[in-house]
């Protein structure tokens, strides 16, 4: 566990994506974490899939409007990253972290290319400050009509990492509200949980103070603030939409303390980088009275494992 007294400074981006465009999203991307690298921070979280963007179509779109999906789906695939490459696109993040000397995390589509090359998941991507792939997150379980987008990952992929400014880990949107995998970060000892999500309600930022508390971690969420401009209007899922509908999905990204108050945003409708100053001795502090993992834990009356297995199709 990281115990040092010195407090670092953290990010969440709050950006659009070059509605999918994979080229220009990574450049957008890159510029961002050049810009929190200048600013100082240690750590730059970016928001679910923003490479390269959220289908939101899937919530609009009948599925029997096949002709309009398979061709969106196809778009998807296409923009998609081979995070175990080598990609170029991985390649430049990589590249762009050590540049800047920065934490990366980033939400992107991701091929299957261990299989069919034709399935995505919903993942993320830990880029360590030197340039490094500190490992990947698939989202275990797709929600609503994301299920017809994302395959399900497995427990290969849940993980915490050990770097230099703490540990750090993430679960994807809803992930969230799973109870378990909850404690799987608790048990592993987060201090920097990130959770890159599309939801912006008011629920949402409840939930995520009570996870900041309930772990006694500092909580990132980091969402795309996407404005109806950011889609071309040659998408015909567009037209779908309410009439005078401005923002498709308004941000609220944040930063919050193990004690449960908002140190940074919430943030909406517009993109804009926010920092925060975050101290580990708020982390002590908190797990003071209160540790999941720890004295409050009970293992003599509850057990907890997690299967981490990869399950591979060939």
């Amino acid at each position: 566990m990281n115990t040092n007294r010195e407090a670092i400074k953290v990010a969440a981006a709050q950006a659009s994506p070059i509605f999918l465009n994979r080229k220009q999203t990574v450049e957008k991307a890159c510029d961002l974490i050049a810009q929190a690298g200048s600013a100082g921070a240690k750590l730059i979280v970016f928001p679910e899939v923003f490479i390269s963007g959220y289908p939101d179509w899937v919530w609009i779109v009948p599925n029997s409007k096949r002709a309009i999906l398979d061709e969106l789906y196809y778009e998807l695939l296409e923009n998609a990253v081979d995070i175990d490459g080598p990609d170029e696109t991985v390649l430049k993040l990589c590249k762009a972290a050590k540049n800047a000397r920065i934490h990366v995390v980033m939400g992107m589509h991701e091929r299957n290319t261990e299989a069919s090359n034709a399935s995505l998941y919903n993942s993320l991507l830990f880029i360590g400050s030197g340039g490094n792939i500190l490992g990947k997150h698939r989202k275990l379980i797709p929600t609503g009509g994301e299920r017809l987008v994302w395959a399900q990952g497995d427990g290969s992929t849940l993980n915490a990492f050990d770097t230099p400014i703490g540990k750090i880990g993430g679960l994807i949107c809803w992930e969230n509200y799973m109870p378990l995998a909850r404690n799987a970060m608790y048990a592993w000892g987060t201090q920097i949980h990130v959770a890159p999500t599309w939801d912006y309600s008011e629920g949402w930022l409840m939930s995520l103070q009570h996870i900041a508390r309930e772990g006694g971690m500092f909580v990132i969420g980091s969402c795309m603030a996407l404005h109806m401009d950011s889609i071309p209007d040659s998408y015909e899922f567009k037209s779908l939409y309410p009439e005078g509908k401005e923002w498709i999905n308004p941000g609220n990204s944040c930063i919050i303390a193990p004690n449960g108050q908002f140190i940074a945003g919430p943030v909406k409708m517009k993109e804009e980088i926010l920092y925060a100053d975050i101290d580990f001795k708020q982390i002590i502090s908190s797990k003071r009275m209160f540790d999941v993992a720890g004295h409050y834990a009970r293992p003599d009356v509850f057990k907890f494992s997690v299967n981490r297995e990869s399950y591979s199709h060939i």
